[in-house]
């Protein structure tokens, strides 16, 4: 990753390659900001700033020894600590260094969901275990293979075991000699306060829209108009924008399968919505869940809509097209319902209640809801 090829983000960027340049890198440093803002990507770009032996003004140059291993996550200075569940014999942060590099390398802007989905483990409770900060100190007592710095970046350090907490704190205290350690958080508020408290804290902030629609047309070929429409709907979230293109596809159908019920409901045509309803039956779970979360939305979406506040609003063009008739029916007097019925169909649908059931359930409620 260089800092080239991070999405905005150009004050943050400048202010780490002049740290770099000046020779004033704080040995512990936090990178907060929401989801999608280049966290990660950034704390790659700086660590590999700094371990360039032939670094440029502004960025490195690619080709050095140290470059080279960076193009492939293989630094010897360079450790990892991340989330991980242990199956079978895979119980620390290197078991799983291949599905992490595969990860970054094909797109560092990912979140937790992804990375759970590479290692096969959507339904695991991910954390950062005690057995790592053990592996992590008899890392850093090793001598510097390549003479510079040694770097440890930990991704979601919120998830961090307590044991493991507190023996990453005292590393932080007494640091080895020329070892730096980048935190990357989007939780900060549950880190240890001790933790916070050693840390230089760096605000990394959402990505422009202009910045997230010129990558969209630059490297993937997206038209003007639709790359701000996105970029708008992702406010600030790289990793939303890139959703919304690859997963174009299941947000139109389930754009279809919302607009056909909220029409059948409107025309209390039964029959169809019982149909309506076996169609997202036959669907598996997490795409029935991510249904109803996409239905959430929309009626937030056509609420706010409805009070004509456009600006607050982040729809794609054709749900503005739709939001423009349907919103006066998602108003003051059925919105918590409709919201409270969507929340219920989910929590069922997590509990494994028959799907048709639930769903019909659901449809015949939006009947008496709408008239609202």
């Amino acid at each position: 990753m260089f800092f080239k090829d991070i999405v905005g983000q150009e004050t943050v960027k400048q202010q780490l390659i002049n740290e770099v340049q000046k020779g004033r890198i704080p040995h512990a440093q936090l990178f907060c900001g929401p989801e999608g803002t280049g966290k990660l990507p950034l704390a790659l770009a700086y660590a590999r700033y700094i371990s360039c032996s032939n670094r440029t003004e502004t960025d490195s140059c690619g080709v050095c020894p140290s470059c080279v291993k960076w193009n492939k996550l293989v630094h010897p200075d360079v450790h990892f600590m991340f989330p991980i569940v242990k199956k079978g014999k895979k119980e620390i942060c290197d078991d799983y260094l291949d599905s992490w590099r595969h990860l970054i390398l094909n797109n560092p802007y990912f979140n937790q969901n992804h990375w759970l989905a590479e290692i096969e483990s959507e339904n695991g409770q991910a954390i950062i275990y005690a057995k790592e900060s053990d592996e992590i100190i008899r890392k850093l007592s090793l001598k510097s293979s390549e003479g510079g710095y040694k770097i440890v970046i930990v991704w979601l350090p919120e998830k961090m075991h307590t044991v493991c907490a507190n023996k990453l704190l005292k590393l932080l205290e007494e640091p080895p000699e020329q070892t730096l350690f980048f935190l990357i958080s989007e939780t900060p508020d549950l880190i240890l306060p001790t933790i916070l408290s050693r840390t230089q804290r760096i605000n990394i902030p959402k990505i422009s829209e202009a910045d997230i629609a010129g990558v969209l047309q630059k490297k993937y070929g997206v038209s003007s108009a639709e790359s701000y429409s996105i970029a708008h709907l992702a406010n600030g979230n790289f990793i939303k924008a890139l959703e919304a293109i690859h997963l174009d596809e299941e947000n139109k159908h389930f754009f279809d399968l919302f607009v056909s019920l909220m029409r059948l409901a409107y025309q209390r045509k039964i029959k169809e919505m019982k149909q309506w309803s076996e169609q997202l039956a036959a669907m598996g779970r997490e795409q029935q869940k991510n249904f109803l979360e996409y239905s959430q939305r929309m009626v937030r979406e056509n609420f706010i809509y409805n009070l004509h506040h456009t600006e607050m609003n982040y729809m794609t063009l054709s749900e503005q097209n739709f939001a423009k008739h349907f919103s006066p029916f998602i108003n003051e007097r059925n919105v918590a319902n409709i919201m409270y019925e969507l929340s219920e169909a989910q929590t069922h649908i997590e509990q494994n209640v028959n799907a048709k059931m639930v769903f019909f359930d659901f449809s015949l409620k939006m009947i008496v809801l709408l008239k609202k």
